[in-house]
């Protein structure tokens, strides 16, 4: 068997496993990335769905990123957008902002989003004295199912948004090579989570 049907079979057994309100987060931001990129601006290079050359290796894929399946790619975005930063427990608890964040993570790696997550926590609900450290972990899931409330979402939501606008601009001031990338980011990904899916 070839090393790229031992990782496509690898991980339909694995997303086998996702439980499909993690898949329904997914679904989304793989149709918003798209298919194979490698924008010379773009210090990710290679991507195929969102998902890096890099990041794929690091997941055992070892194909060409043209060739990437979709499985494979559900599979790491699970992986390594929901379950390493800590975003799983948050599903239950709200959809809404666990979509925001791992749509975040994606684009920007899980360290900052979190770290925007555990700031606004901190903002809305002061007496949670939350240690900002981009780590979710059981302090941070049970600071907001303390903090949450009928708003909480409606909240938390912009404040995510103007934290991942303000990284954009900071990215850019960085690297102005990024600025081609800026609308596309504004479009897509500040406002992508409705107040509606708040619930």
């Amino acid at each position: 068997m070839s090393k790229l049907k031992l990782v496509v079979a690898a991980s339909a057994v694995t997303l086998a496993l996702i439980p499909p309100a993690a898949i329904e987060i997914i679904k989304p931001t793989i149709a918003l990335e798209g298919g194979y990129v490698n924008h010379p601006n773009d210090p990710g290079g290679e991507t195929n769905m969102g998902v890096t050359r890099k990041v794929a290796v690091e997941h055992g894929y070892t194909g060409p990123m043209k060739a990437l399946p979709r499985d494979v790619a559900v599979s790491i975005y699970y992986q390594s957008y929901l379950v390493k930063p800590g975003y799983v427990p948050l599903i239950a608890l709200d959809p809404a902002v666990t979509t925001e964040l791992f749509d975040t993570s994606v684009n920007m790696g899980p360290a900052r989003p979190s770290r925007f997550f555990q700031q606004s926590l901190n903002e809305i609900c002061p007496a949670l004295k939350l240690k900002v450290d981009g780590q979710v972990g059981p302090a941070t899931v049970a600071g907001y199912a303390r903090c949450q409330q009928t708003l909480l979402c409606q909240a938390m939501l912009p404040r995510l948004d103007a934290k991942q606008l303000a990284e954009y601009d900071r990215l850019i001031r960085a690297n102005p090579k990024l600025k081609v990338f800026r609308k596309g980011w504004v479009n897509h990904r500040i406002g992508n989570v409705s107040m509606e899916k708040c619930a």
